[in-house]
């Protein structure tokens, strides 16, 4: 059986979408079968992260009111041999939560990893997302607005046996003018780290022209992908120094 991954963050700008995608890309790389589902009902955008905007046609609705077997509505990125992506529907009219969760059981026999990319906030898409999920990685900024956000959906999460932080679109500048650290931000949102992630102008310019980010570069957020990719299947890896 598959894990069931929920990535949630206490405010939008963290970069949650790109870290799905990214950390989700690099475990298919290394050979696992791994389904990204979008829980951002409304707003769904991780199919362009992922390059994969023309491609998504049926939505994780279409499998929760049987209108479309999971095998036939999560379609495969054509460059990443093992990656899938279940796209959001547009409203959350008629969404049950134990449906989505028979959703998310059944995609575990199919697959290694299921990501679900919650919305920002504690909203429906939120509590789909945390009924499904064996473990979860909040995604934080170092600012204190982001710390404190993060800290409260940490707090509703209290029952998930694995919580995991990542520190993402971390600035070398930004950390020593808000007089913080690393250390720091895990204290603040109370949750072991599982990675670190530099700000990276290749992100935006990556899904900006619907192409995965790992298939563009190796250098900036790519490798911090890897290496928490690396962390999730139980090895060790060094922390990326942020420069």
């Amino acid at each position: 059986m598959g894990t069931a991954v929920m990535v949630t963050s206490g405010k939008g700008g963290t970069g949650k979408t790109s870290l799905t995608a990214g950390v989700a890309s690099c475990l298919a790389a290394l050979g696992r079968r791994v389904l990204c589902i979008d829980v951002d009902i409304g707003l769904r955008n991780l199919d362009l992260t992922l390059g994969m905007s023309d491609r998504a046609l049926m939505d994780f609705s279409d499998v929760m009111e049987f209108r479309c077997p999971l095998t036939g509505a999560a379609v495969e990125q054509p460059e990443i041999k093992g990656l899938f992506l279940l796209t959001a529907p547009l409203t959350a009219e008629g969404l049950e939560t134990e449906r989505f969760r028979a959703l998310v059981e059944e995609a575990r026999e199919y697959f290694d990893f299921v990501f679900m990319d919650s919305p920002a906030g504690l909203g429906e898409g939120f509590q789909l997302a945390k009924a499904a999920a064996d473990r979860v990685i909040v995604v934080s900024a170092v600012d204190p607005a982001a710390l404190r956000d993060a800290q409260r959906t940490v707090s509703e999460l209290h029952e998930l046996p694995q919580l995991h932080l990542v520190m993402n679109r971390v600035q070398p500048k930004l950390i020593a003018k808000l007089r913080t650290s690393i250390d720091h931000a895990m204290d603040a949102a109370g949750l072991p780290l599982l990675g670190v992630v530099p700000e990276d102008p290749m992100v935006t310019m990556a899904s900006a022209a619907g192409v995965p980010l790992v298939l563009t570069t190796y250098k900036g957020a790519a490798p911090a992908y890897l290496n928490i990719s690396k962390r999730l299947l139980g090895q060790r890896v060094p922390l990326m120094r942020i420069r």
